[in-house]
């Protein structure tokens, strides 16, 4: 964020509010004898100022008295702000809402004499501004597994990505080291270090207005979300022993045989690697990628209770077809195939972002496909972020 003095000025002005404050509260100029010296109140930007660039600073500096309180008053993001210089000065901790209108009013005095100065000023409004279009997981009641990581996606590239990153905060309850990596011009994901400790809350938040995104774009406004985090559910299986185990927070839950990707061809190979699950479906339609009807291999089928732990169309999910070989062969075209019965169970208590960790294959799952994020080392995940 540019840190000095805000402009533009007024015409014929000097950029600042000076007052000598000698009466009641006032908006224009004055003189007060306290203590048998003048008392001099400077603010900036100054009264009438208009066109304020948001990512300047507010700035009230006293003389012959102490600042005893600064409060500033507008539209969008609250702004506080820093004393200094033995409370001979006052600074904004924060950038401003664009197309804003503010009042800033400071008291300042000796013994018992405090008079007010105020300066009102409006920030510019740009062409074009920054904002968050979308958080996940954000959705109202949904607790999240211990793996989830944290989406933001913006309604336009970014420019400047250091900066926005500098406003973005992560503050769970029960504190773990994390990092953010940018996947693209508009979007940065956050991952812990650790999976998340369970049973919590996870505040987001991004002070987002006012921020310099570059190329003359300004973030709008802030935005914020609380995240649950469930239970650790851990789901454990070796495709060539057929089976899987469930656990929740350490404890095991169901161990359930099923018939993973024939591997045939790599295609028909399930993953291995660690996935997250990350959604539901009842029914979900599952086609051959790349395939049209009457091309070989070919496929066309409705499946209930369906899991997905890959963008490349794995799922868990109900395949009564397949029931004589769960437990003891791979059949399928890579999705993990189970009984009815326990597809609905694992349907039932699965939360997105749980962890399911598969071995027994020679074709690991990419960092990037899906939400498998923990595929990657934490010293790589972190060389993602702008701020390294």
């Amino acid at each position: 964020m540019t840190k000095g003095r805000l402009g533009p000025v007024v015409a014929g002005g000097t950029g600042a509010l000076a007052l000598l404050v000698t009466g009641c509260s006032i908006g224009g100029e004055g003189k007060l004898a306290s203590g048998g010296s003048d008392t001099a109140v400077t603010i900036t930007p100054a009264n009438g100022t208009a066109q304020v660039k948001p990512d300047g600073t507010i700035e009230v500096k006293a003389s012959g008295a102490k600042l005893r309180n600064v409060t500033v008053q507008g539209g969008g993001a609250a702004i506080s702000g820093n004393y200094g210089d033995g409370r001979k000065t006052w600074r904004s901790a924060r950038t401003l809402t664009p197309g804003t209108s503010y009042t800033v009013t400071a008291q300042a005095g000796d013994g018992g004499k405090t008079r007010t100065a105020t300066s009102s000023f409006t920030t510019l409004k740009p062409a074009e501004t920054l904002s968050i279009a979308d958080i996940t997981p954000n959705l109202t009641g949904e607790k999240v597994g211990v793996g989830m990581p944290i989406f933001v996606r913006f309604n336009r590239p970014v420019a400047d990505k250091a900066a926005v990153e500098r406003t973005l905060r992560v503050s769970p309850e029960r504190p773990v080291e994390g990092a953010w990596r940018w996947v693209g011009s508009d979007q940065v994901v956050y991952r812990t270090k650790t999976y998340w400790q369970p049973h919590q809350k996870v505040r987001f938040q991004a002070d987002l207005a006012g921020v310099n995104a570059g190329g003359g774009v300004y973030g709008a406004k802030d935005a914020q979300a609380t995240i649950s985090i469930g239970a650790s559910q851990i789901t454990t299986g070796d495709i060539g022993d057929h089976h899987m185990t469930v656990t929740r927070d350490g404890k095991k839950l169901r161990t359930v045989p099923f018939s993973a990707g024939n591997g045939q061809t790599r295609e028909f190979t399930t993953t291995s690697g660690v996935h997250l699950l990350m959604e539901k479906g009842n029914p979900v339609t599952m086609t051959s990628p790349g395939r049209k009807e009457g091309d070989p291999g070919y496929y066309k089928t409705v499946v209930n209770y369906a899991v997905r732990f890959s963008n490349s169309g794995e799922y868990v999910h109900s395949a009564p077809w397949s029931v004589g070989s769960q437990g003891s062969a791979n059949v399928s075209h890579g999705c993990l195939n189970v009984s009815p019965a326990n597809a609905k169970w694992f349907y039932d208590v699965m939360q997105r972002g749980d962890v399911i960790d598969l071995t027994g294959t020679d074709r690991e799952v990419e960092w990037d496909n899906g939400w498998s994020v923990w595929q990657l080392s934490f010293d790589k995940w972190r060389q993602g972020s702008a701020l390294r």
